[in-house]
């Protein structure tokens, strides 16, 4: 996607846009000359699972926009991602990389200083935008909502609910929407209900979303899909093994787990520290922070840069991005317990979830949330471990019927 994006944003029509991806595009280009034209504000929510086309939309309306001279910026709560675009898709450029900025950049900008601000992984909104370094006199309390809502004729906001994994996240529809009203404004939505990244397998994501309890049904068997691999390795040197396959055949290919395991800082002698343990397999984390470590890429840069597949990725690092084979360790903040999956938040090593206020209810949502995000990342299938063994065999009963037809068992690996 990101080779396309560039090119889209230097020559347009390289996305090519499918059903209510072409929707969503032509209703914020309306929503656009309609403001421009009545000197009017409205807001735009546009929805959708992993790989429903949200960042494709976002960047094709960016690119149009801008095309048109009208005054059009990208923002993100993701360094990792916002980062990553700056460097895929502005390669160079000082004014493209411009485009891309981060939700809490809004503070101080003036009412309707732009005609359309593409709020891309909205699920990221935070409570305020202000944090440690933000001077005393301008932390107001005002809403990052409002801000970014403020900034422009046109806000147009892209999520997928289930991917809020953070305490002070707040980038809901209903927050959204609520705030949009109160101040009288008109919101146009719409879902996008297709699922590409996941080699088109909607079926896959409604599996996770059972699995993980997050739409209200029981887990159920997979029965495999020929467009989607599934598959449960037998331990983490297994798990690696088929991903490294899947990497020497010239697929690209990402490991991740829960945030179950300390996250040390490199050793003295600049190599990175093997915290992702189990049994008698380790690897480090993903780099923390933005420089290189060895041959370790800098943590923004882990999903796409040569060195990633070397270390375990966490949901901060992964999340936004894809890749064609995904492994996922789950951790033991997640298992089988009395006939069903449930929580331990006392296994997550995430400092987030240690936080004052952050309830026993709300630290069970964002745990499923954050699995739902790691397993949602390969376009092509995903290999999965449990490091409970317990949950390890719960998981191997809904994945028998696959191994027992064929389909969704072993990842393949022909070369492309």
């Amino acid at each position: 996607m990101l080779k396309l994006a560039a090119e889209e944003l230097r020559n347009r029509d390289q996305f090519v846009l499918l059903a209510e991806q072409r929707l969503a595009y032509e209703l914020v280009l309306h929503a656009v000359e309609r403001a421009r034209a009545a000197d009017a504000k409205e807001v735009v929510v546009v929805t959708g699972g992993p790989g429903s086309g949200k960042s494709v939309v976002a960047l094709s309306v960016l690119a149009e926009v801008a095309r048109r001279g009208h005054a059009a910026l990208h923002a993100t709560g993701s360094r990792s991602f916002t980062e990553t675009l700056r460097r895929h898709v502005a390669r160079g450029s000082t004014r493209t990389k411009a485009l891309f900025k981060y939700f809490n950049n809004f503070m101080a900008a003036a009412r309707n200083e732009l005609d359309m601000l593409v709020c891309d992984e909205a699920h990221r909104i935070r409570e305020t935008s202000a944090n440690r370094y933000t001077r005393a006199v301008d932390r107001t309390g005002r809403p990052q909502v409002d801000e970014l809502i403020a900034a422009a004729r046109v806000p147009v906001f892209l999520l997928d609910e289930h991917q809020v994994v953070r305490p002070g996240e707040t980038g809901t529809v209903a927050a959204i929407v609520d705030h949009a009203s109160s101040l009288g404004l008109r919101v146009r939505q719409v879902d996008l209900d297709g699922q590409f990244r996941c080699g088109g397998s909607r079926k896959y994501e409604e599996w996770v979303l059972r699995l993980l309890g997050l739409d209200g049904g029981e887990p159920q068997a997979w029965t495999g899909d020929d467009h989607f691999d599934v598959t449960l390795a037998e331990s983490p040197h297994e798990l690696e093994a088929m991903l490294r396959a899947r990497l020497e055949a010239g697929y690209s290919a990402r490991m991740t787990a829960g945030f179950c395991w300390r996250w040390s800082k490199p050793n003295a002698d600049d190599t990175l520290v093997a915290d992702v343990r189990v049994g008698d397999w380790a690897k480090p984390w993903n780099v923390k922070d933005d420089r290189a470590v060895g041959q370790a890429p800098p943590s923004a840069l882990w999903a796409t840069q040569a060195g990633g597949f070397e270390q375990v990725g966490c949901v901060y690092t992964a999340q936004g991005f894809e890749y064609d084979w995904s492994g996922v360790i789950i951790g033991p903040d997640l298992i089988y317990r009395d006939g069903r999956l449930i929580t331990d938040r006392t296994a997550s090593r995430d400092p987030e979830l240690s936080r004052r206020g952050v309830g026993d209810e709300r630290a069970d949502r964002l745990i499923r949330n954050t699995y739902k995000v790691l397993l949602t990342r390969g376009m092509m299938g995903t290999a999965v471990y449990s490091a409970d063994p317990r949950t390890q065999e719960f998981l191997a009963t809904l994945l028998e019927a696959a191994r027992q037809g064929g389909s969704g068992g072993a990842l393949r690996a022909e070369p492309r």
